[in-house]
Order: C-alpha cells, then sequence, then structure tokens
C-alpha cells in the first residue's frame, strides 16, 4: 500500500475517533496525530503499551496500530478503560488492509 493510501485510511480512522491526522511527510513516511505527542512526560506512560506492541513480534496494519494507541490514550483523553470488543463502534467503516512486505518505523507526534 502507498504512502497516500495509508494517510487516507488513517483520516478515516480519525473521523472516528478523537485523534485528528493534522499532517503527512510522505518521504519520511510520518504522520502526525492531534491528541498524540510522543515526547510529552504527561502521554509516554501511556504511549508505551501501544509501543511495546508495534516493536513486538509479527507485522501489524496501520488500523491495527492506530487502535492499540487509541485503546492506550483512552484514560489520557478522559474515556473508559474498554476491552478491545469495544471498538466496533469507532472502527465499523474502517477497511482493514493487508500487511506490507516492509513497515518502517512511523513517528507519532503532536505539534
Amino acid at each position: 500500500m502507498d504512502f497516500q493510501q495509508l494517510a487516507d485510511v488513517a483520516e478515516k480512522w480519525c473521523s472516528n475517533t478523537p485523534f485528528e491526522l493534522i499532517a503527512t511527510e510522505e518521504t519520511e513516511r510520518r504522520m502526525d496525530f492531534y491528541h498524540v505527542w510522543s515526547e510529552s512526560e504527561d502521554c509516554l506512560p501511556f504511549l508505551q503499551l501501544a509501543q511495546d506492541y508495534i516493536s513486538s513480534c509479527g507485522k501489524k496494519t496501520l488500523h491495527e496500530v492506530l487502535e492499540k494507541v487509541f485503546k492506550s490514550f483512552r484514560p489520557l483523553l478522559g474515556l473508559p478503560d474498554a476491552d478491545d470488543d469495544a471498538f466496533e463502534e469507532y472502527s465499523a467503516d474502517v477497511e482493514e488492509e493487508e500487511p506490507e512486505a516492509d513497515h518502517p518505523q512511523m513517528g507519532v507526534s503532536q505539534q
């Protein structure tokens, strides 16, 4: 999947969550989301769960990574903790994409 297709998937996913895709940089394969600030001391403990998941074995789709970030940030966003089944309302309209053969690291930040 090319970068623009990934950005389109991210934009569509954001429409059903409190996140906003505020910038994309194709040459760096980077997407910046409002509500996620990877250098904030307040965010780091919540982001760690998602970072551990991303670093674990196996390929992950962009949708899976975004859902893990959302789940990790629920308490920070003032949303109740929920199990994986509770994400149906947020992901019902998002199409699953096939994992790519090569997944470069993606930066997640807030500007």
